[in-house]
């Protein structure tokens, strides 16, 4: 099993908007385990999005499937503008 953690550091003022957005948009795929959290004590302003998949080859399944569901494009359409940075972490779970 890898754990996918997707790390962004928001703009001030918009990392609960940040998180809301990627909360209702899992909310819609309940299907993938994913949960959305933010900050309680480090760097400011920061969201943090972890995903389980079973693989690398779930991960791409899940990538491809994102693509195709332009109802989920449309919900996530201006994240790009609440953040500075970000980074996608893969671990494996042992």
């Amino acid at each position: 099993m890898l754990i996918v953690r997707e790390s962004f550091v928001a703009k001030p003022g918009m990392a609960s908007k940040l998180a809301k957005q990627m909360k209702d948009v899992m909310a819609a795929q309940p299907k993938w385990k994913t949960r959305i959290m933010t900050d309680a004590v480090g760097a400011f302003n920061t969201v943090v999005m972890e995903t389980e998949v079973e693989d690398l080859a779930a991960l791409a399944t899940r990538v491809k499937e994102y693509e195709e569901r332009t109802d989920l494009r449309e919900k996530m359409k201006g994240y790009t503008d609440m953040y500075v940075t970000g980074k996608r972490e893969i671990f494996q779970v042992v």
